[in-house]
């Protein structure tokens, strides 16, 4: 049987997944937003996000460094209204990416993939012990699917 576990979330509080070697950053968004994603085939795609859609962020390494930068690419994204840029495969900056980012209803973690290439954003890279999780919005705050186990939520 899958694990589930609801994570009540407010919109001023960001979920930390915290792995082996590394974290995931996730908050949820209080109103309607666009976020544009610039592709490797010098396209702009618009994603159309709804309250209560997640951002999260995967950075490649644990403690306070790297959670003050997870909350710095989610202010930037979606307070600065950054874009998303995705490199092509193989582009060597994505072995010395630190960060990467994934926003819509759901996003999947996995370590099989290489970091800022998926212009897809239900998937997103992620160390090997937060591999196989799914987060999905939920009326609460965020569904965990799979084995997560540790976590902190802090206001953001």
């Amino acid at each position: 049987m899958e694990n589930k576990k609801n994570i009540k979330l407010e919109n001023d509080e960001i979920l930390f997944l915290i792995g082996d070697t590394g974290t995931v950053g996730v908050v949820k968004l209080s109103e309607k937003q666009m976020i544009f994603l610039g592709t490797p085939d010098n396209d702009e795609i618009i994603q159309f996000l709804d309250p209560g859609d997640l951002i999260a962020v995967s950075a490649f390494g644990l403690g306070e460094k790297y959670e003050k930068g997870i909350r710095s690419l989610i202010y930037i994204t979606k307070d600065m209204n950054a874009p998303i840029i995705v490199l092509p495969k193989n582009h060597p900056s994505s072995k010395r990416l630190t960060m990467v980012i994934s926003v819509g209803e759901n996003v999947r973690l996995d370590c099989d993939i290489t970091p800022g290439t998926h212009p897809e954003q239900d998937i997103l890279c992620s160390c090997a012990r937060l591999t196989g999780l799914e987060l999905i919005k939920s009326k609460d705050g965020v569904c965990v699917i799979g084995n997560l186990q540790d976590y902190k939520i802090e206001k953001f």
